[in-house]
């Protein structure tokens, strides 16, 4: 672990170092494929750094956030979109917080009112620190001795584990930064769990981040050209499946990221293509929904229990039959177990040290 922990460092230096140099390339070079030139090297370098780590809990992060939101954020930079283009531009720190990070900036001039600030931090302890807790102590010890349960049953435990561990670590980062500099958290997921249709699932509910980046990079490129073709009435439905397709492969890069062993292999990379199934069936669902929608317009609706209980139960069972299986083949609750095993017996010796020490 401490041989991971110095990667880890390593790694988020070396990635910052290369946001420094994509803030400088910002001012020197135009926006176009002159600037998208000079950034191809900096999003490679993103690309790569995650082989550096083989830890769920760093690694996993770490390559979301530098492998998939950061070189798209700098895809978008490179042609003057974006959160990181502003004007006046932004500040260095600035610039490198918000590439590499799922954060916000609050403007100077606008001040959330008390009440609400109170409600976001009860929000933030209620569904981050209390769950995470409940997961460590109960639900974690259970993945060694899941033989003894229906492997639905360790599905589900590990849906949780994956909703609970990604709330996390998306607010602890966010949380971190809230204090060096004037950022506004900017939620992940919202109750997607209340959903009511696939559209407002993916679209306004869950994860956000990547919503927010593949929305500018791949939907509205590919809306805008097929729109010629057969019109902006439907063209909506080819943007959603190319955003689908894309984060079906992205996703697949994230599952080779957690699945190695060692690091900066290329050995593992023997992708099951259950990420690019599921998300395939979610992009056509989706995309005949839209069409439906389009077509009855507001002359039927369908009542919102009835909807909740569909939406729900199709994205559950099919992240049961394909999303889910796909992580437990990569080993991924295996080496989060051990990890916070790990973890747990390095606090306890410190533990027991400290007690010696109080002691004599």
């Amino acid at each position: 672990m401490e041989g991971e922990i110095n990667n880890l460092l390593m790694v988020w230096t070396l990635a910052a170092a290369t946001l420094c140099y994509c803030h400088t390339i910002g001012h020197l070079i135009p926006p176009g494929k002159p600037r998208l030139l000079a950034l191809s090297p900096a999003i490679l370098l993103l690309l790569l750094l995650p082989l550096n780590l083989t830890s769920v809990h760093l690694g996993g992060p770490t390559s979301f956030f530098l492998g998939w939101l950061s070189t798209f954020k700098l895809l978008l930079f490179a042609f003057n979109k974006g959160p990181l283009t502003s004007h006046p531009p932004l500040s260095l720190l600035h610039f490198v917080s918000l590439a590499s990070l799922p954060i916000k900036f609050q403007s100077q001039h606008q001040k959330p009112p008390q009440k609400i600030t109170k409600n976001r931090q009860n929000s933030l302890i209620s569904y981050i620190f209390i769950p995470l807790i409940v997961v460590t102590a109960y639900l974690i010890p259970l993945f060694g001795k899941n033989q003894n349960l229906h492997p639905k049953f360790v599905l589900f435990l590990y849906s949780l584990h994956m909703y609970i561990g990604l709330e996390f670590f998306f607010a602890l980062a966010s949380s971190f930064t809230q204090k060096l500099l004037n950022v506004e958290l900017e939620p992940q997921f919202d109750k997607p769990y209340l959903s009511t249709s696939l559209q407002n699932f993916w679209g306004k509910r869950w994860n956000i981040a990547v919503n927010r980046v593949l929305h500018p990079t791949v939907y509205e490129p590919v809306v805008t050209a097929t729109s010629t073709v057969i019109g902006r009435r439907w063209a909506p439905i080819p943007g959603v499946f190319a955003t689908f397709a894309v984060s079906a492969l992205m996703h697949e890069l994230i599952f080779y990221y957690l699945k190695r062993e060692e690091r900066r292999t290329w050995d593992a990379w023997e992708p099951s293509w259950d990420a690019m199934c599921f998300f395939a069936v979610h992009g056509v669902c989706l995309g005949v929904e839209i069409g439906v929608k389009k077509v009855v317009g507001g002359r039927w609706r369908m009542p919102t229990g009835v909807a909740w209980v569909l939406t729900v139960g199709f994205v559950y069972s099919t992240a049961l039959w394909l999303f889910l299986p796909a992580l437990v083949r990569c080993r991924l609750y295996e080496k989060a177990t051990r990890e916070v095993t790990a973890l747990g017996g390095f606090v306890k010796g410190v533990y027991d040290a400290f007690k010696f020490v109080v002691r004599r």
